[in-house]
């Protein structure tokens, strides 16, 4: 029942030249692997290691399983933007499960997989009965289930049941769980596509919905199958990743949908229906790790990583168009001719014998290539797109260019998965230390102690790590900090007064710490009232958003307090003319921005952590115990509330 076949056109050039075009044609994504496993073993010295290799397995696996299931969605001429969302719902349904509700872990498992399935009926509903187009259907779901993964969670990451968190970890202490998972998981892919009846329906609908129906297709009740399918793969998904960080983390797997949709494109399917295939996702999805794992290993930047992805995703739907302009032949669903097949495995046989040609020649390539003298750092950050982190990254190149240190800089993007693979990769980096800014103090743990395993001494900067070793924890104290700000506040305002707090991105460490210091510190003023708590996620557009919503139901309050300079700027923004006045703002960090307001006068206080400084001693302390000294467990930077009268001579 596939449709939108497409066939070779008559007069296409014949001989071995013929063949080779039309078999590069056939098999752009691999060819497109090919080449990228090639440049980037000429490129990096460290990137064909049996570790390495396995990290991009890994790193592979949780964007695969999400992208078989967005497979099914896109063969039907569906969509669906819902995935990252359900995979972090279902996960921390299971957590909860576990761990609050005390439901045994077999029984919790299976509440997550039946949500993930619940979530995609939902979506097929609207999609089939709701005549909803799917893209507005798995938008609105992706929004429901972000939510509810944060209303059942209350913003905190749950630690995972230590019987599912196994998933995470490796079979004879080598072969990844998560790589198991994911083969499995592909297998069914291309069973159900290739081998049933519901397969060979996905295409039908694909390629012309209308003809289905007519033919006797029950299109409506397909589709809610379809979606089901999605979101079941989600919910694996899900669980998968949160395995790997030993928690769930409401947070987790935002904008995994894209990178599920960009594999199913790079691996060959087409946005309108008809085609695709679980080889050509699963090719897709390695691809995407290879650009990231060997990128992260060249020391790009993390903002041109992006720029990279974008072009190739853009330059596989190019060469789609080209490959149908030019008559490749894209195969039936459960095609079974026995030319297809043997052509098909020439094409993997041709494919492993390049590899091993790329194996040996790479091997030969950099085996005489003697060892630098120059120490390697990695320093994870888990944004930078905030000013404070920014000014970490300076402080650290700067002490790097000082002590002459080859310092590679990535950027998570707070994403808790993200850095993990980056600390992967550094792992398998051959770097001197890794110094890491968790997105959250327990997910960085498994990687970090993978760290540990390969005798990478890891330095911590700002936040901790748990359930690992590190060498140093460079920080400034949150709680502190936050209970100097609340007695900044409160004595500004005469000990009596209403003020709201805009809180920092929920699930992240720093927001918890710098709340809780906040409400402790204002035990102490019985006067002071907080008439509203809302998040605004580090951000200052958003905070200037929410401070404009509560002014509308609390036009009379006295002060703010931002979790951080950005939020409170954009406060500043909304208060207009009463800010400096009427009401009183306190921020954290220090940023520049931050500081000049305080000089302005319309930020009353930045609790400011020198950033800058904390780069610098982490550079510092990192070298140290690259080199095998001796280094302090703890090396707390003072933070200071920072104030008009002592803006003139504070530097951060």
């Amino acid at each position: 029942m596939a449709t939108d076949t497409l066939k070779s056109k008559p007069g296409a050039r014949g001989g071995a030249s013929g063949g080779l075009r039309r078999l590069l044609l056939d098999n752009g994504a691999l060819t497109a692997l090919i080449v990228l496993v090639v440049a980037m073993s000429a490129l990096s010295g460290d990137f064909l290691t049996a570790d390495n290799l396995l990290n991009v397995g890994v790193q592979a696996a949780v964007t695969a399983i999400l992208a078989f299931g967005v497979t099914f969605v896109i063969v039907s001429a569906g969509i669906d933007l819902s995935v990252g969302s359900v995979a972090a719902l279902s996960a921390t349904v299971l957590a909860w499960s576990a761990t609050e509700a005390g439901i045994p872990v077999v029984p919790a498992v299976l509440l997550a997989l039946a949500t993930g399935i619940a979530c995609g009926l939902v979506n097929g509903f609207l999609v089939s009965y709701g005549k909803l187009p799917s893209f507005i259907a798995t938008l609105a779901m992706l929004s429901v289930a972000r939510g509810l993964s944060l209303v059942i969670s209350q913003g905190s990451p749950i630690a995972f049941p230590d019987s599912v968190s196994h998933l995470g970890d490796t079979l004879g202490g080598w072969l990844p769980v998560p790589v198991l998972v994911m083969i499995v998981m592909g297998l069914a892919t291309a069973f159900v596509l290739g081998r049933t009846y519901i397969g060979r329906s996905m295409y039908a609908i694909g390629g012309n919905e209308e003809a289905a129906r007519l033919s006797g297709l029950r299109v409506k009740r397909q589709k809610l199958a379809i979606y089901a399918f999605s979101g079941l793969f989600a919910a694996v998904a899900g669980i998968v990743l949160a395995s790997r960080l030993s928690s769930a983390q409401p947070q987790a797997a935002q904008g995994y949908e894209l990178d599920a949709i960009a594999a199913v494109v790079i691996g060959g399917a087409s946005l309108a229906g008809g085609t695709g295939k679980a080889s050509g996702t699963l090719i897709g999805a390695l691809i995407l790790a290879v650009l990231r794992n060997g990128l992260n290993l060249l020391s790009v930047s993390a903002f041109w990583q992006q720029v990279v992805i974008g072009v190739v995703i853009a330059l596989a739907v190019l060469f789609d168009t080209l490959r149908r302009k030019a008559g490749a032949t894209t195969p039936a669903a459960g095609a079974s001719g026995g030319g297809h097949r043997g052509r098909q495995a020439l094409t993997y046989v041709l494919a492993a014998v390049v590899a091993v040609a790329v194996v040996g020649a790479t091997s030969l390539l950099h085996s005489g290539a003697s060892a630098s003298g120059t120490q390697r750092i990695g320093l994870s950050l888990s944004t930078l797109n905030n000013p404070f982190f920014v000014q970490i990254r300076a402080g650290a190149e700067e002490e790097a260019k000082k002590l002459g240190v080859d310092l590679t800089v990535t950027d998570a993007q707070n994403d808790a998965s993200q850095q993990a693979n980056q600390l992967q990769n550094f792992t398998s980096g051959s770097l001197s230390s890794v110094i890491v800014n968790p997105v959250d103090s327990d997910a960085a743990g498994p990687a970090v102690r993978g760290a540990n395993k390969a005798g990478i001494p890891v330095i911590a900067v700002d936040r901790g790590v748990n359930k690992a070793d590190t060498a140093a924890l460079v920080a400034s104290d949150n709680v502190e900090g936050g209970a100097l700000g609340a007695r900044a506040l409160a004595e500004k305002l005469g000990g009596k007064g209403r003020i709201v707090i805009l809180q920092g991105q929920a699930g992240t460490s720093a927001s918890r710490e710098r709340g809780a210091g906040f409400a402790e510190g204002l035990k102490d003023y019985p006067g002071i009232e907080v008439v509203a708590e809302q998040p605004a996620d580090f951000d200052r557009t958003k905070g200037l958003d929410v401070m404009t919503n509560l002014l509308q139901a609390h036009p009379d309050i006295d002060g703010v307090f931002a979790e951080n300079d950005e939020m409170a700027l954009g406060a500043i923004k909304a208060l207009g003319a009463k800010a400096g006045k009427s009401v009183q703002v306190v921020g954290f960090d220090g940023t520049p921005d931050g500081l000049k307001a305080v000089e302005a006068g319309t930020l009353y206080a930045s609790v400011a952590q020198q950033p800058s400084e904390l780069g610098r001693i982490a550079v510092r302390n990192a070298l140290r115990a690259a080199d095998g000294e001796k280094v302090e467990s703890t090396v707390k930077v003072p933070v200071k509330v920072v104030t008009r009268e002592n803006v003139a001579g504070f530097e951060g």
